[in-house]
C-alpha cells in the first residue's frame, strides 16, 4: 500500500517546499500556518496516509460523505468542516467536528448554536465570505459581514475564530487582497481574530503572502479525482 501512495509522499514534499518559501518570503514561521488535506472523495487509505506524514488538519465538504468515511479515519486526525452546510444537516457534524469554516447566515449559526448547547460545546466556527460576489459561491457579502458577525457574536456556544473565503480563480490574487484587508478590518474595528483560511491547489502560495493561516489543498496533494462518483 505504501508504494501506491508513494504520489502522496512526493506531492506532500513538494507543498511544504512551496509553502517555504512563501512563509520566507512573508516573514513568517513554519507554526504560523496550516495545511489542510482537502478529503472530498478521497479514499480514507490515501487519507490516512496524509496524516502519517504529518498532515493533522482534514477538510471534509459534504456531510454524507464524510459519515461514511468517519469510522475509517486517523482518530488522531482533526476534522473542519469547509463546505456548504444546510441547517438539517448541522446535527451530523456537530459532535465530531472541531470548526465549522463555511458560516454564512444567522440561521445557519443559531442552529449550530443550539446543537452546541446540547452538546455542552463550544463550537469554533469561521464566517464565509464571497469576496468576489460569485453567484455560484455560497458565502455573506463583504458588505454585510460586520453585520452578520455581530449578530452570531451574542450566541453562548459558537465562538468566532476568523474567515474563510474562495476566491475567484480567475482573478485570485487580487481577491486575496481584499480578502486580508477585510480580515485586518475586521480585527482591529469589530473583534479579535486570529484565523485566515483561504488558498488552496491553484492558489495556496499567493494566498500566504496575503496573510492565510490555513490553506485547503486536495488535488495538489491526492491528485485529480472523479467528483462524479460522489
Amino acid at each position: 500500500m505504501d508504494n501506491e501512495l508513494g504520489y502522496i509522499d512526493e506531492n506532500l514534499k513538494v507543498i511544504r517546499y512551496n509553502i517555504g518559501e512563501a512563509l520566507s518570503r512573508s516573514g513568517r514561521t513554519e507554526d504560523s500556518l496550516r495545511l489542510m488535506a482537502v478529503t472530498k472523495t478521497v479514499p480514507p487509505e490515501a487519507v490516512n496516509h496524509a496524516v502519517e506524514l504529518g498532515v493533522s488538519l482534514l477538510g471534509e465538504n459534504r456531510v454524507q460523505e464524510f459519515q461514511s468515511k468517519q469510522e475509517a479515519y486517523d482518530s488522531s486526525a482533526e476534522v473542519h468542516f469547509i463546505g456548504h452546510l444546510q441547517t438539517n444537516k448541522v446535527k451530523y457534524i456537530i459532535r465530531p467536528m472541531t470548526m465549522i469554516q463555511s458560516v454564512d447566515s444567522l440561521k445557519l449559526g443559531n442552529e449550530i448554536n443550539r446543537l452546541a448547547k446540547a452538546e455542552n460545546k463550544i463550537m469554533d466556527i469561521l464566517c464565509e465570505v464571497n469576496i468576489g460576489g460569485e453567484e455560484s459561491k455560497s458565502g455573506t457579502a463583504p458588505g454585510k459581514l460586520r453585520e452578520l458577525l455581530e449578530q452570531l457574536s451574542q450566541l453562548d456556544n459558537i465562538r468566532i475564530r476568523g474567515l474563510m473565503t474562495i476566491p475567484p480563480p480567475s482573478d485570485s490574487d487580487l481577491f486575496l487582497g481584499r480578502m486580508e484587508e477585510l480580515y485586518n478590518t475586521i480585527s482591529t474595528q469589530v473583534m479579535p481574530l486570529d484565523i485566515l483560511s483561504m488558498g488552496m491547489t491553484h492558489d495556496y502560495a499567493a494566498a500566504i503572502l496575503h496573510g492565510s493561516n490555513i490553506v485547503r489543498i486536495g488535488t495538489g496533494l491526492f491528485g485529480a479525482r472523479d467528483y462524479s462518483k460522489k
